[in-house]
């Protein structure tokens, strides 16, 4: 299994995770931020490793090398000498040799393929990781307004609210009510309102010309 199909099952798992049990959101991205820093951590480890054991076999092919330098100098000095018998052995541990070396390249192009697919996945890995952690302020922040949201459209919707409320309304009726029987005692009078206001003028009216009458008396 490749290092980022690990890694989707891990995020995946956690979110899941976050959605089925309803986890601190705060605790499941720090969770996943740290399982990508360790994946880092095991990449950049296996990456050391594969080069360790390139430079390893390098060393290993150069001897080798030197091997088969040697045994082809030793089947020269074999024929020089006349004894071609020792010449064919020679050229057959070269051979051997050269097996070998053959072996040590195509692990060295496997170890290489490898190498350089491990770094690819580093700078990727890297790459997400320090997105991961750019987000991770910005994600907090929304999952905090989102829960506060709900708070307010939750007590919002609460029956407390909704009794005060209900209790608001019926206070203002009232009061309506009550500047309406106001307002409909100053709108007009009855007509019996209006006969006695006319029988009180004439009172008022008879007492003027009595009070008239008697000064005019006094000043006679």
């Amino acid at each position: 299994m490749g290092v980022f199909s690990r890694l989707t099952d891990i995020v995946n798992a956690n979110l899941n995770s976050l959605l089925d049990k309803a986890e601190d959101p705060e605790k499941m991205i720090r969770l996943m931020i740290m399982e990508m820093e360790e994946t880092l951590v095991e990449v950049r480890s296996s990456s050391a490793r594969l080069l360790a054991d390139e430079k390893t076999l390098s060393r290993r092919r150069e001897k080798l090398l030197a091997l088969v330098n040697d045994w082809e100098a030793k089947a020269e000095l074999a024929i020089i000498k006349g004894r071609e018998d020792l010449a064919k052995a020679a050229l057959v541990e070269k051979s051997k040799i050269e097996e070998s070396i053959d072996i040590a390249d195509d692990e060295l192009m496997q170890i290489q393929t490898s190498v350089a697919t491990l770094n690819e996945e580093l700078a990727l890995l890297q790459a997400k990781l320090k997105d991961a952690k750019a987000k991770q302020k910005s994600l907090l922040m929304r999952h905090k307004t989102a829960t506060k949201r709900m708070d307010v459209r939750r007590h919002l919707h609460s029956e407390t609210i909704e009794n005060a409320m209900q209790k608001f309304e019926r206070y203002e009726r009232k009061l309506d009510e009550l500047e309406g029987e106001v307002e409909s005692y100053d709108l007009g009078k009855s007509l019996a309102d209006e006969i006695n206001d006319l029988e009180a003028d004439d009172k008022i009216n008879d007492q003027l010309a009595a009070l008239k009458e008697k000064l005019a008396k006094k000043e006679s």
